[in-house]
């Protein structure tokens, strides 16, 4: 891998005022989403970049659809390498799992298409080991290339079409021609996939702050990084102007109103003229604003994304201001102090029970219900098999930690549960999952309930379970992204579990 450092510099030095970056910040923390990056360039310089506690610069973050920008930038390159072009129709990668009578709009269907979200689809098939199959006798209601759908099925059929004409996966053929030459650690980088083995283009990689912003920086650069042309010119123009109007999600987000602007290769147009950006679910952005040459990358939970883009906007319209005067040294000591103390709030803390003592190293065998202790939301987005369930339970409460031993498919095991105020982070032991670092934390919230926050640090999503211990252990779990609003995920995650005392 070849990487080179970017360039670090006070906000000043690339005219920006350090009280924009604090306004910004202010509002960010304001209380409508749960911030874990931020980095902030100009010039091709890092003026502001902060990551809350426990979230950090190395730690990769759950993308949702921003890895649909990968992904287009792999069919790019593959363009830009002669291999493909963008009129190809979709079918022929598809002989053995195309229907034995394709419908004319079907046989039309192209890779273009499939980038602009224009396959002429209303709907999608749930994931199967025959998505292919599926996704190709989905009826085309319109003639492909004139009606905008959000299609993820579609998206992660790009990267079967890399994977049938390269003979690589997504990964690996990204590595060599992407991840090695704009600085970004492939080993570090975890996909999730479909159940035949494709990476899910449209919503499976993990990467880091700084990996989003490395890749949308080569669109900044118009497909050139350090003097190589790693995307043809024509495509990157393509990529990041309007290719499909996009109105008609009006009336199905009317107040998310950057998603109005227009759609280019699996990427969003927005408001502010000239601005794009990859955008993934709760607020995963890298945005391009080239009037300023600023680029951002933000990871956070948010389930209105649009409030942060509202930020955003708000921000760029202060660097179009009056510019900063002097070198602003006391402001810029005290930004760079505040973006190194950024921290998400400290867990409960509130260690005793009486009823501790009978329930140290005691069995309960799970009678009702599903208990797992996986993170279960991105498997359901991406179709993945579903967790089995936790078969007996114990748990050992000491001074600062309590053990919980479980037995799943036969097998001993054990996460530790901070009670000390602090998270405890695990690796957990998941099979064919693509995350695993687990931070735990409990606490007690009544003399019989025991509440224990899991926080799987490297996505968006934090669960709690709640352990009411009577006669009988009954657990509630329920989702809960920890920013004051209503998880659009946690559906079917309150049914209630019950264990009896072996």
């Amino acid at each position: 891998m070849k990487r080179i450092e970017f360039e670090r510099v006070t906000p000043p030095e690339v005219s920006i005022s350090c009280e924009s970056i604090e306004r910004l910040l202010d509002y960010l923390e304001s209380g409508f989403t749960e911030m874990h990056g931020i980095i902030i360039m100009r010039h091709g310089k890092i003026c502001a970049e902060g990551w809350w506690h426990p979230y950090a610069p190395g730690l990769r973050h759950g993308l949702q659809s921003l890895s649909k920008t990968y992904t287009a930038t792999a069919v790019g390159i593959a363009y830009t390498e002669g291999l493909l072009s963008l009129e190809d129709k979709v079918l022929p990668f598809f002989s053995p799992e195309a229907p034995s009578d394709p419908s004319t709009h079907l046989q039309d269907l192209s890779i273009r298409d499939v980038l602009r979200m224009g396959c002429g689809m209303e709907s999608s098939p749930p994931t199967s080991g025959h998505w292919i199959r599926d996704f190709l006798a989905t009826p085309i209601l319109h003639e492909p290339g004139t009606t905008f759908w959000y299609n993820n099925t579609g998206a992660t059929l790009l990267a079967a079409i890399i994977k049938r004409k390269t003979g690589l996966c997504l990964h690996d053929y990204l590595t060599p021609r992407l991840f090695d030459k704009i600085g970004i650690d492939a080993g570090n980088l975890r996909w999730a996939h479909m159940p035949d083995g494709t990476e899910i283009g449209a919503g499976g990689l993990y990467a880091t702050t700084e990996d989003n912003l490395r890749m949308i920086k080569l669109y900044a650069n118009g497909g050139v990084w350090d003097g190589e042309r790693i995307l043809a010119e024509d495509f990157v123009a393509m990529a990041t102007r309007k290719q499909m109007d996009t109105s008609n999600q009006r009336e199905i987000a009317p107040l998310a109103a950057d998603n109005h602007v227009g759609y280019g290769y699996q990427m969003w147009m927005c408001q502010p003229e000239g601005v794009y950006r990859a955008d993934g679910a709760l607020g995963q952005f890298a945005i391009v604003c080239p009037k300023q040459d600023i680029i951002i990358s933000i990871t956070e939970t948010v389930v209105d994304a649009q409030k942060t883009l509202d930020g955003v906007w708000s921000f760029l319209d202060e660097v179009d201001g009056k510019e900063p005067q002097g070198p602003e040294l006391a402001e810029c000591e005290f930004l760079a102090a505040r973006l190194k103390r950024l921290s998400m709030p400290a867990p409960r803390y509130s260690p005793f029970s009486h009823r501790i003592s009978s329930i140290n190293n005691q069995w309960y065998r799970v009678t009702e219900g599903l208990f797992h202790v996986e993170e279960v939301v991105s498997l359901g987005m991406g179709g993945m098999e579903m967790p089995v369930g936790i078969e007996a339970l114990s748990f050992n409460f000491s001074s600062d930690v309590c053990t919980l031993n479980y037995r799943v498919d036969g097998k001993t095991r054990q996460l530790f549960i901070a009670t000390n105020g602090t998270r405890y982070l695990n690796k957990a032991e998941y099979k064919n999952r693509p995350t695993g670092l687990l931070y735990l934390s409990g606490a007690w919230l009544s003399a019989k309930d025991f509440i224990v926050t899991a926080r799987w640090i490297e996505t968006c999503f934090e669960m709690e379970y709640i352990f009411a211990f009577e006669d009988a252990c009954t657990l509630t779990i329920q989702a809960n992204p920890s920013n004051g609003a209503d998880s659009p995920f946690d559906s079917g995650l309150r049914v209630p579990a019950r264990a009896v005392r072996i």
